[in-house]
């Protein structure tokens, strides 16, 4: 099998690394495990993947789907939103409006983040 080298969150990988440990396999295994999983449900275009797809749009309710399709969609919603806010600054979205935060500094201290960009260590 070819491989190549990517990039993977951290909480994706310690998570993997607990499930190999109860799957006896290795971290790299259960992600490769994982991301075929994942590839055959993509590529699956059944009436069930596509009630799913629609549940997950929002254009179907969730209490229309079967338990097997809403544990499938609520995986999927929850990879969207952990992706998400993972990219999303709150602070920066927040300050724009004009509201004042507390953040965590690198060195693990809380700071108050003024919207004018002004900080002050608690």
């Amino acid at each position: 099998m070819d491989t190549r080298t990517t990039r993977v969150a951290t909480d994706l990988l310690a998570a993997a690394e607990v499930e190999a440990r109860r799957e006896s396999r290795s971290a790299r295994e259960q992600l490769d495990h994982w991301a075929r999983v994942g590839m055959h449900l993509s590529a699956r275009s059944t009436a069930a993947r596509r009630r799913i797809e629609r549940a997950i749009e929002g254009d179907l309710d969730f209490e229309e789907l079967t338990d097997d399709e809403r544990e499938i969609a609520n995986a999927e919603l929850s990879v969207n939103i952990s992706r998400a806010a993972n990219e999303m600054s709150f602070a920066d979205r927040l300050a724009a409006e004009g509201v004042t935060t507390v953040v965590t500094a690198a060195d693990g201290k809380l700071v108050e983040r003024r919207p004018d960009g002004t900080t002050t260590a608690l």
